[in-house]
């Protein structure tokens, strides 16, 4: 079978995420397997350009991960014809003007979300890439991980019944960065760096809403800094200006009503960082990272409220585990999945949903959530372009 090499441009490397899952659990993960395998059973090979601003940091991950070619230039590495894909994990105000500088130079663009820091903006991008013709795709992990695959094994296979409602929990404790230190960069507490959870967050709940249960409709949120002084990364202390908390409302097509609090002010006292209870008129589920759990109609116990006698029921206990049924491959991880899609969406044409249209909708999303919270409203999404696509 043939083979062929695609040089992949990946700016934002040096950051957690697109260093860890990206470079090193995606790109080189794809390297170390023998490149993507496309339906005819030739390969894909890809060939990572790291970019950033840091030439010592770029240095030593190229040394240490046996990558060839690295820089500190954005243009030359755009200008090179060898190099077809623009992978973009920087923070969201550099990410802009760099996607508009791939669309210009020819490239296929998958990038993080959010895709822009306004809707507008995220929009422009999804028009530029249209009328150039360049394939273009956004991050959505979350419809990858274990959990969720397992959640839409059941909605396909019509478990549910009718759909009512989605309850979600996400967050944890994040440290001020004094006395113990932040997992997280003072930058996403910043709101002039393009930080807060809403932003953040609310991108992700939108294609998790969308793909799984429908497109929102409507929201009313409450977003709020609940830890207004923290510690940056070298020890100083700042002021929070971006929120750390949001409690949402999502009306979804349909009449589906989901309620999502986000939040880096809680402590976990659930068995996973996310978990998303369904419930339907036939039985219900919670689906987290990894594990999900269902209580179809036919066994659901009948609790009786009294408050004068202490709880016996065990009810964790009264629901099954849906099994992995994956045989001993498994699950993959989710943004090597998503790599792979994306690859064969640019190689052979497969479909690929998730485009810049999806990632304007997610931006469209946060901001109508953020002026639900300030203005003290339900907010309805307005049926632009993007809502269409």
């Amino acid at each position: 079978m043939t083979t062929q090499t695609l040089g992949v441009v990946m700016n934002g490397v040096t950051g957690r995420m697109g260093y860890r899952q990206h470079l090193v659990r995606s790109v080189l993960a794809i390297r170390d397997q023998g490149g993507v395998v496309l339906p005819d059973g030739s390969r894909v090979h890809l060939k990572p350009v790291l970019v950033g601003r840091d030439a010592g940091k770029l240095r030593a991950m190229a040394d240490m991960h046996g990558v060839s070619s690295w820089t500190t230039d954005l243009d030359t590495a755009l200008s090179d014809a060898g190099n077809s894909i623009y992978f973009d994990a920087q923070v969201t105000p550099a990410r802009e003007a760099a996607i508009h500088a791939a669309i210009a130079a020819g490239k296929h663009v998958y990038t993080e979300k959010p895709t822009a820091e306004t809707f507008d903006a995220a929009l422009g991008l999804a028009r530029a890439a249209q009328t150039a013709g360049i394939r273009n795709g956004v991050v959505q992990d979350k419809l990858f991980l274990p959990g969720l695959l397992k959640l839409r094994r059941l909605i396909d296979g019509g478990f549910f019944g009718r759909i009512l409602s989605v309850r979600g929990e996400f967050g944890y404790w994040v440290f001020e960065g004094n006395w113990q230190p932040a997992q997280r960069p003072s930058w996403n507490y910043r709101t002039q760096d393009g930080g807060g959870i809403v932003v953040d967050m609310f991108c992700h709940w939108s294609y998790v809403l969308e793909n799984l249960f429908g497109r929102v409709e409507a929201v009313t949120a409450k977003a709020v800094t609940h830890v207004p002084t923290r510690w940056d990364e070298s020890g100083e202390e700042y002021q929070a200006t971006a929120d750390d908390a949001a409690y949402g409302i999502f009306e979804l097509e349909g009449g589906v009503i989901a309620q999502i609090n986000s939040s880096w002010a809680v402590r976990v006292h659930r068995d996973e960082l996310v978990e998303f209870q369904v419930d339907g008129t036939e039985g219900s589920a919670v689906a987290g990272l990894r594990n999900c759990r269902v209580q179809h109609r036919s066994a659901t116990p009948t609790p009786v409220w009294n408050p004068d006698l202490p709880v016996t029921e065990p009810f964790r206990d009264q629901w099954q585990e849906v099994p992995d049924n994956t045989g001993d491959a498994g699950f993959d991880n989710g943004f090597k999945v998503q790599w792979e899609k994306f690859v064969r969406h640019v190689v052979a044409d497969e479909l690929f949903p998730y485009d810049f249209f999806a990632g304007a909708r997610g931006v469209l999303l946060a901001e109508s959530g953020l002026t639900s919270s300030a203005e003290g409203r339900r907010v309805e999404l307005p049926k632009t372009e993007a809502a269409k696509a």
